[in-house]
């Protein structure tokens, strides 16, 4: 029987595993075909380059030429009729960006993604964000409102235009995500700008780091070496916060658990611009430049464009960088004019520390006794999950902020929490209003006297007309603070004393600004732009003067300017900071001896230049690293990650020999006493260890471009294991933190060299010819990923390419890459 089994079993195996082949082949084909025709269906969200719609609310058909780069060129009969189909276009090709940015002014987040996103929804609904927004719709001009309806018309006609055959109506994100999403309103452009306005605001985080300093124990003068003023001007005496309210030291692992998603809608970023007078140029006519450096992100918040304007030639035109789910081209040029912004870094916040009545807790205590917290119950929604609620709390300075925020309930009692006053958070702001384009807008002085709706946050506007003239103006609401006011917006102050209130804002007319100066050139980078004898407070937290050093030395100190040496400038990557600091930290690793001579000879005769090609910018930087973190850990443990970019200054100032407020060199927890020599010498051994696990030991291999990765991330599938590498845009990069051409880095986060913020638009202006002006963005104009122009600006962007973006309507017709036709409703 045993035997008859044993024939019966073998004569079927090779049947029964045929069987199964032919199983698992038809579950391979299924599965590849289920894959393929995902990929197909995804593949057909891409828009086609050329058609036809209809538009609700158009006077006159608009035409669209898309030229060679993608770039839309739009020929509208009046300014309604052009943000129209601006708002078409838009939601043609980065509709999901524009849902992101509207659901996170909202605080929406969490109704498509769970729980993750919790903290970031309840930080915006407690400031009340999009309230403000609505309101603010309400008090603007009759001019702006009717461009923002004009503007969600366009984006509501695509939302229901007509489909072909086999065209999904979304793009791939809403596919995935099974999301239909709402009509376009006013008050989403609104709070998008917010938003923007928001993450450019951001003195608030700079007044939670020196409370956590000063929770963490430190005394005034080592949290000024911690958080250094530019070496220009001296701020006064920071008070030492203990003496004002009762801190508590804060645990290293809750801080890091509190630093969530909510932190990134607060942080800022940079940029340069300069300009100069046509008698320091070759032309005869005046240049200007400008670069905003942002957090980068897969598509970039750019998308390039050009209005003309008029039912005849000549057009008014309009050519720049114009900024999804809004009509606005923060940055670009006209016919006889063109300009450029930087952030100020004007201080537009403040942070109150108000004291709960203990009999109430209720109220909080006024210089007028208590008063009652305003609350409002407010509800997220939750993907998947029950929906949380909690009460948004004010008090006459502000919204009450989650004290979870930064880590602020580590450090406040019960009896304290912090409410925040800021211009971003306004129902008046009239700032669209200074930013729409105006044609009868012909010189400089019409430009600054555009600017005087800009609510906030103050901007460092370089402009320059075809007539010669050239100016700065930093516009925005500037909040005046009482004299007697010791922390002058460096930190958080007593919500029960009116000597902290605000006392108004600075006039309009007497807000920083230049016309035709003398010198015949200007320049800024977000640090000192104001003099000594300047009667009002902008902010004692500048940024680092390194950017505008260089800038002085390639830009505003030569004369004999052409196109060629603007580019120069902007793709510059020297890095003054870098040059400085070497030359102190091999002074004293000599001094201690614990170097290699021949690896301390290499760095000696770096020239500074942050060269993607090069090893020497990754050696350098690595050593920084490490030596900051021998330097500071000991003294700061989680804390030594709070304002990265002054790390520097503090090296500088230390190394120097400058008072520091203690020995921050010798390490607490031995019983030896290190010098700074000893530190940067051990310092130098551990990077180089560091470098040779991750990159090999051949020295002559390492690539500073490998390691300075520009990381243009999409959210949120870029997220995703694996597959998120076809969503994500990457590419080596040149440049560093305190070069023109900035590269942001992390350098406590998982990859420390990676550049995380960097120029995400630039353009030169060439006020003889407009239309040899330059521009480039740093991904591509489609926020599609399956569309080949997703992108299509990524290698020249990083090898310092630029496009021009014609005017004349024959020249970009000859050069056509598609065309739409968008014609009024009922047509």
């Amino acid at each position: 029987m045993a035997r008859k089994y044993h024939d019966l079993t073998r004569r079927l195996a090779p049947r029964w595993l045929l069987w199964a082949g032919r199983g698992l082949l038809m579950s391979a084909l299924f599965v590849i075909a289920t894959v393929g025709l995902s990929i197909g269906i995804l593949r057909q969200t891409v828009p086609a380059k050329s058609g036809a719609a209809t538009l609700i609310g158009l006077n006159s058909p608009v035409e669209v030429v898309y030229d060679r780069d993608t770039v839309p060129h739009i020929r509208a009969s009046d300014a309604d009729d052009a943000y129209a189909a601006l708002g078409f276009l838009h939601a043609q090709h980065r509709l999901w960006q524009m849902e992101l940015m509207r659901r996170a002014g909202q605080g929406r987040l969490s109704e498509l993604f769970g729980r993750a996103t919790l903290s970031a929804d309840t930080f915006t609904r407690t400031l009340d964000l999009y309230g403000h927004a609505e309101r603010s719709v309400e008090v603007v001009s009759a001019r702006a409102r009717s461009a923002l309806q004009s503007y969600a018309r366009g984006v509501n006609s695509y939302l229901t235009r007509s489909l072909g055959l086999v065209e999904p109506r979304l793009p791939p994100e809403f596919l995935l995500l099974w999301l239909q999403p709402e009509p376009w309103r006013p008050a989403d452009s609104i709070v998008i700008i917010k938003m923007m306005a928001l993450q450019l605001g951001r003195n608030l985080d700079k007044e939670i780091d020196r409370l956590l300093l000063a929770a963490h124990g430190l005394a005034p003068e080592e949290i000024e070496h911690l958080m250094p003023t530019v070496d220009t001007w001296e701020a006064p005496p920071l008070p030492d916060l203990r003496a004002f309210y009762p801190l508590r030291p804060p645990n290293a692992a809750n801080l890091q658990r509190r630093a969530g998603l909510e932190g990134q809608l607060t942080s800022g970023g940079a940029s340069n611009n300069w300009v100069v007078a046509g008698r320091r140029t070759k032309s005869g006519a005046p240049l200007l430049a400008n670069d905003p450096h942002l957090a980068l992100s897969a598509p970039s918040v750019w998308y390039l464009a050009h209005l003309a304007i008029g039912g005849r030639e000549p057009a008014a035109n309009l050519v720049g960088a114009s900024l999804p789910g809004t009509p606005l081209f923060p940055l670009g040029r006209g016919d006889t004019f063109a300009w450029g912004l930087t952030n100020t870094e004007s201080d537009v916040q403040d942070l109150y520390i108000e004291k709960v009545d203990p009999a109430d807790p209720t109220q909080y205590l006024t210089p007028d006794g208590s008063r009652p917290f305003l609350r409002e119950s407010i509800t997220i929604g939750v993907r998947g999950q029950a929906s949380v609620t909690f009460d948004r709390r004010s008090t006459r300075h502000g919204p009450v902020i989650s004290q979870v925020y930064r880590g602020l309930d580590l450090v406040l009692g019960a009896q304290h929490v912090a409410a925040l006053r800021s211009t971003v958070l306004t129902s008046d702001d009239t700032s669209i209003e200074a930013g729409l384009f105006d044609a009868n807008l012909r010189t400089v002085r019409d430009a600054i006297e555009a600017t005087r709706k800009a609510v906030g946050p103050m901007q460092s506007m370089v402009v320059a007309d075809t007539r010669g003239s050239i100016a700065l103006m930093a516009a925005g609401r500037l909040p005046i603070r009482n004299p007697a006011n010791r922390f002058q917006g460096r930190a958080p102050v007593p919500g029960w004393d009116a000597i902290y209130d605000w006392t108004g804002f600075v006039p309009f007319d007497e807000l920083p600004q230049q016309i035709d100066p003398p010198a015949g050139a200007i320049g800024t980078s977000n640090t000192r732009m104001v003099g000594a004898h300047y009667p009002y407070l902008v902010t004692y937290d500048w940024g680092p003067t390194f950017r505008q050093q260089r800038i002085r030395e390639l830009v505003l100190d030569r004369d004999d300017h052409d196109m060629a040496s603007m580019q120069g400038a902007q793709l510059d990557v020297k890095s003054l900071a870098f040059e400085r600091l070497k030359k102190l930290m091999l002074r004293h690793v000599r001094e201690a001896g614990l170097a290699e001579a021949a690896l301390l000879a290499s760095v000696e005769a770096w020239d500074a230049g942050m060269r993607a090609d090069s090893p020497m910018p990754l050696i350098f930087f690595a050593w920084v690293r490490q030596s900051i973190e021998g330097i500071y850990r000991d003294d700061l443990g989680a804390l030594i990650e709070v304002g990265e970019n002054e790390r520097v200054d503090q090296l500088l100032v230390l190394l120097e020999g400058r008072p520091a407020g203690r020995d921050w060199c010798d390490d607490r927890r031995t019983p030896s006493h290190e010098t700074c020599g000893d530190v940067l010498g051990r310092a130098l051994v551990r990077a180089i260890r560091d470098l040779e696990h991750k990159y090999g030991h051949d020295r002559t291999k390492w690539r500073w471009g490998d390691a300075h990765t520009a990381f243009g991330e999409h959210k949120p599938l870029g997220l995703l294991p694996v597959v998120g590498r076809f969503f994500n845009i990457q590419t080596p990069s040149s440049g560093g933190p305190f070069t023109i051409n900035r590269g942001k880095t992390d350098l406590f986060g998982s990859e420390p060299f990676a550049n995380r913020g960097a120029t995400t638009f630039r353009a030169i202006y060439d006020l003889g010819d407009l239309d040899r002006s330059l521009f480039i963005q740093s991904t591509g104009q489609s926020g599609n990923p399956f569309s080949g122009s997703y992108r299509a600006f990524v290698d020249r962007w990083r090898d310092g390419g630029y496009i021009t973006i014609p005017t004349v309507h024959s020249v970009y017709q000859n050069e056509a890459g598609g065309r739409w036709l968008l014609t009024p409703a009922g047509q």
